[in-house]
């Protein structure tokens, strides 16, 4: 592609961290997760509510196949980085699913999943292209899409993560993590950066080499789902949703 904001290569300087673009996407980020809490409950009355869940299922949905559809025409498309099995990647087709869906189930590990993975990659992204290249776009809709499902399913559908929810999180990022060990094998990938650290700075750098610092990203992972699990354990089990007694 011609164009400088969808080519593969760019003339100027990478993605920097902490830069202008990246504390202005930051910020994009916030305020439409304050606007949603804000007026979730006009959401909850209101007959746009289906319309803007299906909308936000549509946009995740959109972000995935752009991206895709970028590495097809850039000549870039390669099995050991362009599939979704980053985290943020796996997170994204579920929560656009658990959208369509209404699913609890899907709800309970991309709520802990998504909001972790998507928070942290905000933060220290993994990410070359700078403003306003595509990719960088794609990038902040993408992650910021996933917290938005992710919290839309709590504030407005009434959705609750349980204790349980954690455990079935780990247990399914557990998985994940054999299948990406076995796709890195074959492909020569770093999906879920099992194979070696990302490039660019993250929080990963501060958990030791490789391959200690898997061991670490468990505990790190149990952290900080507990923390995202905290505003909800004084709940008791029966105020959370679950198959057979879903929100109307």
């Amino acid at each position: 592609m011609n164009s400088p904001s969808f080519s593969l290569t760019i003339s100027g300087p990478p993605f920097q961290l902490f830069s202008l673009p990246h504390l202005l996407a930051l910020a994009v980020t916030f305020c439409l997760l304050t606007l949603l809490y804000l007026f979730r409950r006009q959401l909850q009355a209101s007959a746009a509510k289906r319309v803007f869940r299906f909308a936000l299922a549509g946009v995740l949905l959109l972000s995935e196949v752009a991206f895709q559809l970028w590495h097809v025409l850039t000549d870039s498309w390669s099995a050991a980085y362009a599939l979704p099995l980053q985290l943020c990647s796996v997170t994204l087709l579920l929560s656009a699913i658990m959208l369509f869906a209404r699913s609890y189930l899907l709800y309970e590990i991309t709520f802990f999943a998504g909001i972790g993975g998507a928070a942290q990659a905000l933060l220290t992204p993994e990410l070359f292209y700078p403003f306003p290249h595509f990719r960088f776009v794609h990038f902040f809709v993408a992650h910021a899409g996933i917290i938005l499902a992710c919290l839309y399913m709590t504030w407005v559908e009434g959705f609750r993560p349980t204790f349980r929810s954690v455990l079935k999180t780990m247990g399914f990022l557990n998985v994940l993590l054999v299948v990406a060990f076995a796709v890195n094998a074959w492909t020569g990938g770093n999906y879920l950066f099992v194979s070696r650290k990302p490039e660019n700075p993250s929080l990963i750098d501060f958990l030791g080499p490789y391959p200690w610092y898997i061991l670490s990203l468990e505990g790190v992972a149990v952290a900080i789902f507990s923390l995202l699990y905290l505003p909800f354990w004084r709940k008791t089990p029966a105020s959370a949703p679950t198959a057979r007694n879903l929100p109307s």
